[in-house]
């Protein structure tokens, strides 16, 4: 299913920082360029679009290790992850073919990324421990001494960033 010519961008930081924020604000510019754009975003949130008493859920319920549904607008495959957690590169290999994905999240990864920052998540920097983060863009604070800022609200260079930026999709 995956795309092996598919490129991949991060979009790091902790939780409440702006990162949807920022992906919803540059998706159109990506968009409009003629681009297929995957997300992927992670979570530390158990979370279940299913809903109880459903025919798909009792089936996950049942054992299924996946289900997926399907309508003439959308398709979910619903995987459970009993006993490890996905990698990236698992998750690349299911999305349709994407000329572009962001990945929301997944900050450790050995993948480029940008750092969206907030002062008011009280938490630190990230880019010092983490050369695969190229810029940061900081919300609500200064910008760091030394390292590459963009401005939260320069979409247009943001979404040019993103994209001289994009490496090809890592491999197992």
């Amino acid at each position: 299913m995956g795309n092996a010519h598919m490129r991949v961008f991060g979009i790091a930081g902790y939780s409440g920082s702006g990162k949807t924020t920022l992906i919803e604000r540059v998706l159109p510019l990506l968009a409009a360029r003629g681009l297929r754009i995957g997300v992927i975003k992670h979570t530390h949130h158990d979370f279940d679009i299913d809903q109880p008493g459903k025919d798909s859920w009792r089936a996950r319920e049942a054992g299924a290790a996946a289900v997926l549904l399907a309508s003439d607008h959308r398709t979910a495959v619903l995987t459970e992850h009993r006993d490890t957690p996905p990698r990236l590169e698992d998750l690349l290999d299911k999305l349709p073919p994407c000329d572009l994905v962001l990945v929301e999240g997944y900050k450790w990864e050995a993948i480029p990324k940008l750092e969206v920052h907030r002062a008011e998540t009280g938490k630190p920097w990230l880019f010092p421990g983490d050369p695969n983060i190229l810029v940061v863009v900081a919300a609500d604070v200064g910008r760091p001494r030394d390292f590459p800022c963009i401005d939260i609200d320069a979409v247009h260079q943001l979404t040019d960033f993103i994209l001289d930026h994009a490496q090809s999709r890592p491999t197992a």
